[in-house]
């Protein structure tokens, strides 16, 4: 079996760095438009998992139409796909990408993406926007809704529905819907077994599991990986309490560190927003990262990359998702009787400076 092409690869190729590939096949950054069309034209020759569909892609459909991407029905008024978002989704969330990515894979097919914002009343009161229009409507895509009485609400309008990610209740009461979400488990395993192998054995964990569905099976990752590899779980280390986000849940944070009779040797969090809030409680307390203490993070947000120490974390292949997420949903509006799917799309673990020294033998970014 042919190796897989990565991102080290393309960049070994060009004399670039890492980051700069990255930041190219991901859409993050400031690149020069020559350099970002180098970098993509590589990627494109090498056969990368991300871009191998592409500069052919318009022309197999115009032959082989795919069945997974129908075009709208002659006549049809449905040439809309409503996104629901709970949430203002900028250039830090992982969404940002796959949505650029969803909405180009959409027109190409002659559907268009219209933006509803949920916004707390809606939620409240079981509410839908008044920008939404069932009638023009073919199916719906969720991203940041975790409200499961809103998201049965949206499943039983009897349109195609596409949840990124999901309310945590869903794993006990499934809802009519295809789950798309991000690959949870692996990077915190590995970062745990190594932790292990370097004779590290406290680890704690930082997030609120109950938020939504990935923080859950990131709060069971670290749970499971270290019953795994015999670590002992101390609760005095896992900061879990639900608390409303922002400067609040910081304050939660600064609060119970303070507390804490002794730090263990490594945190994960659930997100790098979190991660963070930990590395500025930690310069206040005058800590150390990652001498005395040191953090992994999740999503690889641009600000894992820039803050002091750059962030440990698991990188999310955005426009995979994307990529994904259009397929799924046109599955669906084709074929509206097959079975549910839950699919994961992988992550990578990203080492950087945040977990360094202690694991001076991997591989950093």
């Amino acid at each position: 079996m042919a190796r897989r092409v990565t991102i080290q690869d393309i960049a070994d190729a060009l004399g670039l760095s890492r980051n700069t590939v990255s930041k190219a096949i991901n859409n993050t950054g400031i690149l020069a438009d020559t350099t970002k069309e180098k970098i993509l034209q590589k990627a494109m020759e090498m056969g990368y998992k991300t871009f191998s569909y592409a500069g052919v892609q318009e022309e197999i459909k115009a032959v082989f139409p795919d069945p997974a991407f129908p075009s709208p029905a002659a006549g049809s008024t449905r040439r809309e796909i409503a996104l629901f978002t709970g949430m203002f989704v900028d250039g830090s969330h992982f969404a940002s990408t796959m949505l650029d990515k969803f909405q180009y894979e959409l027109s190409l097919l002659g559907y268009s993406m219209t933006i509803h914002r949920i916004m707390e009343e809606h939620f409240e009161q079981l509410k839908l926007p008044i920008t939404f229009h069932k009638e023009n409507t073919a199916a719906i895509i969720c991203v940041e809704i975790f409200q499961y009485p809103y998201c049965k609400m949206i499943c039983d309008l009897g349109l195609p529905v596409l949840l990124v990610d999901a309310p945590v209740s869903t794993f006990a009461s499934p809802l009519p819907a295809d789950l798309l979400i991000m690959e949870n488990a692996s990077g915190i395993y590995q970062v745990i077994k190594e932790a292990k192998q370097k004779g590290i054995t406290k680890i704690g964990f930082i997030g609120q599991p109950l938020h939504c569905r990935s923080f859950f099976e990131r709060f069971m990752a670290f749970r499971e990986a270290m019953y795994l590899y015999s670590l002992p779980i101390n609760d005095a280390y896992c900061l879990t309490e639900i608390h409303p986000h922002g400067t609040d849940y910081r304050e939660y944070l600064r609060q119970h560190v303070k507390k804490m009779d002794a730090l263990p040797e490594l945190f994960i969090c659930v997100n790098d927003f979190i991660a963070v809030d930990m590395l500025i409680i930690f310069r206040e307390m005058g800590i150390s990262c990652p001498d005395d203490i040191m953090l992994c993070g999740f999503d690889d947000s641009p600000e894992s990359k820039v803050v002091t120490p750059p962030l440990t974390t698991c990188h999310i292949h955005s426009q995979i998702m994307g990529l994904s997420a259009a397929r799924m949903i046109m599955n669906r509006i084709q074929q509206p009787d097959l079975n549910f799917r839950t699919v994961h799309t992988e992550t990578e673990l990203l080492y950087r400076e945040s977990t360094k020294g202690e694991f001076e033998d991997a591989k950093y970014t």
